[in-house]
């Protein structure tokens, strides 16, 4: 992998057209795909029935990373409706119950034993980013140092305001739900690969983990890849939106690494100021109005994002990637996928109506 490629992955809920409800429909895509010829497209089982999970391939720049996912919502799209079944963008389902969701087969139902309801419940779906840095020392110094601006692309991607029935309040419950799990939320700092990779043998050896895969933090240096895998975002519902959230996300990787490079640094702040920028970002997404640690005041979300379009736009540019970055404004003038949700659930007065709305924008823009 090269340096800055990106891979994006995306989790999917499953729904009947007719009640627009979740359905267990993981097996019968899986069928489908299997048959498709050249709609065919690897899927991957998540904890629950009613998910799917995709992934692109390694991509080299941010126009290859669009058609992927361009086109994996599309081939996805056309092989849940030969099954009579739809597939949401949507990071909490607005009224299914998690208690009648199915679990997967094999190793979920493992543990799903071991962490019981607090895993059960935890219905729902991300997106994740991986950017590749080949050097793990590097890794682990831009990991430090992009902590800080998980909020900021949290309140970018919130779109799970809706829960059981429910306007939960917050702009991302996803990011209350999953935080009930241990080993997420902000990680900690570590000063070098060695480190990180010492805390991974002991946490397997003390049988906390069987593998560095079972740190679920917002973000992290994967075991697997040369990459960071950033997993703060929700699932956003459009495939612009995807894409430049990742956009920014790895121009942003691409700017701490050259600051790395040049021996300049970020400072590392404390977990507990970035969690106080977390909560403020799942509870107003793109509203939100976040603490400026380094000049201690408070600044609304749309001026902070300008300084991180600014502060990325060198590598951007180099990168290719700053046509996709900038859509990252038109996020902020439409309002994150969670505003955008209470506007169309007031329009069409039901939850049911809300559905239709999250699939149609679901394959906006595919192929």
């Amino acid at each position: 992998m090269a340096d800055f490629s990106v891979g994006i992955e995306e989790e999917f809920f499953i729904v009947d057209p007719s009640t627009r409800a979740l359905a267990p429909g993981y097996m019968d895509l899986f069928a489908a795909s299997e048959n498709a010829g050249s709609d065919a497209i690897e899927l991957k089982e998540e904890l629950h029935t009613s998910v799917v999970e995709v992934g692109t391939p390694v991509c080299s720049d941010i126009d290859e990373a669009r058609h992927e996912i361009a086109g994996l919502r599309g081939k996805l799209d056309r092989l849940a409706r030969q099954v009579d079944l739809r597939i949401a963008a949507v990071s909490t389902h607005p009224f299914s119950r998690w208690e009648d969701q199915g679990i997967t087969a094999g190793p979920y139902q493992e543990i799903t034993e071991r962490f019981q309801d607090t895993l059960r419940a935890n219905l729902i779906c991300g997106m994740h980013v991986h950017v590749c840095l080949d050097d793990p020392d590097e890794r682990i110094a831009v990991y430090n140092q992009a902590r800080y601006f998980l909020p900021h692309l949290l309140a970018l991607s919130c779109s799970s305001p809706f829960w059981q029935g429910r306007d939960t309040g917050l702009s991302s419950h996803r990011a209350e739900l999953f935080k009930r799990l241990p080993r997420t939320g902000i990680p900690s700092t570590f000063q070098s690969w060695r480190e990180y990779s010492d805390f991974i043998d002991d946490m397997v050896r003390l049988e906390c983990v069987d593998s560095g895969a079972r740190l679920w933090w917002d973000l992290r240096p994967s075991v697997k890849y040369p990459t960071l895998e950033f997993r703060i975002c929700d699932l956003p519902m459009t495939v612009d939106e995807t894409v430049a959230i990742a956009a920014l996300i790895q121009a942003l990787v691409a700017r701490l690494a050259d600051h790395h490079r040049r021996n300049w640094s970020w400072r590392n702040y404390p977990v507990a100021f970035i969690q106080e920028n977390k909560w403020r970002a799942l509870r107003y997404g793109s509203n939100a109005k976040m603490i400026d640690w380094g000049r201690k005041t408070q600044a609304p979300l749309s001026r902070l994002l300008e300084e991180l379009i600014e502060f990325v736009e060198p590598e951007a540019r180099r990168l290719g990637c700053m046509h996709e970055v900038v859509n990252c404004r038109r996020i902020m003038e439409r309002g994150c996928g969670a505003d955008r949700q209470r506007r169309e659930y007031l329009q069409r007065g039901d939850l049911k109506g809300l559905v239709d709305y999250i699939i149609e924008q679901t394959t906006l823009n595919t192929i």
